[in-house]
């Protein structure tokens, strides 16, 4: 017999693999994993400075977009501040109106600057 018969075709250049001896769990059957090559798979790294740069869009967008949301919430407790002092003046107007019937009007006039004295007093 000669020995050309039993030499196998030469595998192509790129899968050629090197021997690293048995492996440590035993399982020579299965195919060895190779580490995970990010630009292989197509992901770049950007610089840092573009980075850094997106970041701070970033952090500028959130910060105008907090303040926009503040002025709103500022505009509509504006509002509700000032339909509270309509109604209290009006419910105030109702009953200095009612004590006028029952009473003299300078004596009404009298109460109404007592009590505005009095609500300063407790708002201090």
């Amino acid at each position: 017999m000669s020995t050309e018969e039993c030499s196998a075709p030469a595998p192509a250049i790129g899968t050629i693999k090197k021997n690293l001896g048995l492996r440590k769990n035993g399982k020579q059957w299965k195919e060895s994993k190779t580490p995970q090559r990010l630009r292989a798979i197509g992901v770049r790294k950007t610089g840092w400075q573009k980075r850094e740069q997106e970041r701070q869009q970033r952090v500028a967008m959130k910060e105008r977009e907090r303040e926009m949301t503040e002025e709103r919430k500022e505009a509509i407790r504006e509002r509700v501040r000032r339909i509270k002092e309509r109604a209290e003046e009006k419910a105030e107007k109702e009953r200095y109106a009612k004590l006028s019937e029952k009473m003299h009007r300078k004596r009404v006039e009298r109460l109404k600057r007592r009590e505005k004295r009095n609500k300063l007093l407790k708002e201090r």
